[in-house]
């Protein structure tokens, strides 16, 4: 029984429609399957890069609190870990723990 995206699709997906708002894709994303005695789930380093701006520097700053839905995930953590600016485009780097959920 197939049970849909996983949650890297799932976040590609979410990142996708904000991100062509700055001109901006995704041009990197890797992940690495997690679980505790309790949990599974996954770590996601994301590099995104687009046309910089007040926008989009907002934007970034606010994916820590940004509400997520991702069918079937919990997104526990989001953290932006570098960003860089230079000829008007931005390069940032995220980080983001997923939880599986029934």
């Amino acid at each position: 029984m197939a049970r849909g995206p996983d949650a890297t699709t799932l976040l590609e997906r979410a990142l996708a429609a904000p991100l062509a708002a700055f001109g901006g894709t995704i041009v990197e994303s890797d992940c690495v399957r997690w679980a505790s005695a309790t949990f599974v789930g996954a770590r996601h380093r994301l590099v995104l890069a687009g046309d910089d701006g007040v926008a989009a520097r907002d934007w970034l700053a606010a994916l820590p609190e940004a509400d997520w839905a991702l069918r079937g995930h919990l997104v526990a953590d989001v953290r932006l870990v570098d960003r860089n600016a230079a000829d008007s485009r931005f390069t940032a780097t995220i980080e983001i723990l997923t939880v599986e959920v029934d």
